[in-house]
């Protein structure tokens, strides 16, 4: 039986601190996606101050675009590990501090000298990383462990769209201090790159920190989730005090009318042989899904201008630094708002009707169809056709993307675990998904044709593009081939006994294996179904 403290957030009214909830652990979303993607159009100003030839070298683009991904790897694996042993909320304020830190330090990158500026900023970048791959495990579990069982999808789906809002805000900052920066420097020529340039690019980075930091004392003030300090703490008490605040209820409704039940958290420690028995099978699962969405997800986005490059240039040889930038920058807010921000939206709406896995299968689904639709014929056909149809196109895989993997993976983790090892399981999860999104950027970088002119694409150049789209859709196959590993639904099940009826699932079909030979001696004919209805209805 249930705890009445857990029972009452399961059941809990959609109250005001859900909404806050969302807002102070979206907050930390919103700036990871402002500082890890905002980083495209900066790279471009970097190659204008640099490099004469202002094109950036694709070692040194790789390294930029991959350092932080690889701090958010580690990030996630050990923020997540210590939001089990010293608790969610303990841990998530230091997150935080390292992300406005870090993102106020990459615009300080030290000295102004080439080989100097990169080094920092390659370094502050990966602190920045670390500090966002611990938020990813921190307020997933966060969000699941306060939400009640009937809208937790749509509570933790919203929480994670501030990540598209961060993008829009990225491309959006972009824009004004790019667009103030050119006309205080009387429009800059082509040819000629302002000093003011170098200073352009650390005030975007550093604006990143503002949001994240405003979020901090709200942040602090979270109570401890009462699943960890009821379930991991062993603390009934605290529990039901934290949640009397949080709940607004009497503390006689949520407080035991006799001794507690038992609260039996798992007898076997995290990687133990049980372990991996019980739960081994879902964390593949959710790394595989997580990984192989990064691969086109954070490629896409990163090289978007690749894709659009007619566009950004605009039928002219070339622009000056500023306004390169600025292009760049008003695409990225372009498919935010048509496509990337309404994709959240439909997974708020109907995450908790029509289910994670059904969502997800139907994401990778179309994905992968739009990729095949616009790589396959792009040797003959859109090479010299990048109409509105193509960018139509191309903006519903960031549509389907986030209505679709990039949301379900974020969710089904934190619901899939027992409290004990919740936030270790999604930090594992993301790590992997993390090596995906670093794999497919560098991939991706080094397939993909580098457009430096406006001249129409060569053969090879074409060939290339082809090969980067298929690629990106043969990834998408793999997704939907990866479904079967994916477990059963748990829609609008209480979080803490998903956990016990998946488990009491597995011995009853274990049960059926053995019970199945047993029929066919005898020549009865059952199906499974039947059987296991049985055991589980």
């Amino acid at each position: 039986m249930a705890l009445k403290v857990l029972s009452a957030l399961d059941s809990a009214k959609t109250r005001f601190y859900h909404f806050k909830t969302i807002i102070v652990a979206g907050m930390g979303l919103f700036t990871d996606s402002y500082d890890l993607f905002c980083i495209t159009p900066i790279l471009k100003l970097l190659s204008r101050i640099y490099y004469k030839d202002s094109k950036l070298p694709n070692l040194i683009t790789a390294a930029m675009l991959t350092t932080a991904l690889l701090g958010t790897v580690f990030g996630q694996l050990i923020f997540g590990h210590l939001g089990d042993i010293m608790g969610r909320r303990h841990v998530y304020g230091l997150a935080l501090i390292l992300m406005v830190l870090s993102s106020l330090a990459s615009g300080f990158s030290i000295c102004t000298e080439k080989t100097c500026v990169l080094l920092s900023l390659g370094f502050f970048r990966f602190l920045l990383g670390f500090g966002v791959g611990g938020d990813y495990p921190l307020s997933a579990t966060i969000m699941s462990e306060l939400s009640n069982k009937k809208t937790r999808g749509a509570f933790i789906a919203a929480m994670f769209s501030m990540q598209g809002f961060g993008i829009l805000a990225g491309a959006a900052v972009t824009m004004v201090v790019c667009k103030v920066f050119d006309e205080a420097s009387g429009n800059a020529t082509p040819e000629h790159t302002p000093k003011g340039a170098n200073v352009a690019w650390r005030l975007i980075l550093m604006i990143g920190a503002i949001p994240a930091a405003l979020t901090f004392y709200w942040r602090m003030m979270m109570p401890e989730t009462a699943r960890y300090t009821a379930l991991v703490e062993q603390n009934l008490d605290q529990a039901i005090k934290d949640m009397e605040k949080v709940l607004e209820v009497p503390i006689g409704e949520i407080r035991e009318d006799s001794s507690p039940p038992p609260l039996n958290p798992p007898p076997y420690p995290l990687f133990s042989r049980q372990f991996f028995r019980r739960h081994g099978r879902d964390l593949l699962s959710c790394s595989l899904s997580w990984f192989l969405v990064d691969i086109v997800f954070y490629s896409s986005n990163f090289f978007q201008f690749k894709i659009y490059y007619k566009y950004i240039y605009n039928n002219e040889k070339k622009v000056n630094a500023y306004e390169e930038a600025l292009r760049i920058s008003e695409l990225q807010a372009i498919v935010a708002v048509c496509s990337t921000i309404p994709g959240y939206f439909f997974t708020v709406y109907f995450i908790d009707k029509i289910g994670r896995k059904k969502i997800q299968k139907l994401g990778f689904f179309c994905m992968a169809m739009v990729y095949f639709s616009i790589g396959i014929p792009y040797y003959f056909y859109w090479s010299k056709h990048t109409n509105i149809g193509f960018m139509i196109l191309y903006c519903l895989t960031f549509f389907f993307a986030n209505f679709g993997p990039n949301t379900t993976t974020f969710i089904v983790p934190v619901e899939l675990f027992p409290a004990r090892f919740r936030s270790t399981c999604h930090g594992i999860s993301g790590a992997i998904g993390k090596l995906g999104a670093i794999i497919g950027s560098v991939v991706v970088l080094w397939v993909a044709p580098d457009h430096t002119k406006l001249e129409d694409d060569t053969d090879n150049e074409r060939i290339r593009m082809t090969a980067t789209l298929v690629f990106l859709g043969g990834v998408c196959i793999v997704g939907i081939m990866e479904e079967t590993f994916v477990p059963p639904q748990y829609r609008q099940q209480m979080l803490d006994q998903m956990y016990n009826l998946k488990q009491g699932r597995r011995l009853v079909k274990e049960y059926i294996m053995y019970f199945d030979q047993f029929l066919l001696k005898f020549n009865v004919e059952e199906s499974e179904e039947v059987v296991l209805s049985r055991f589980v209805m």
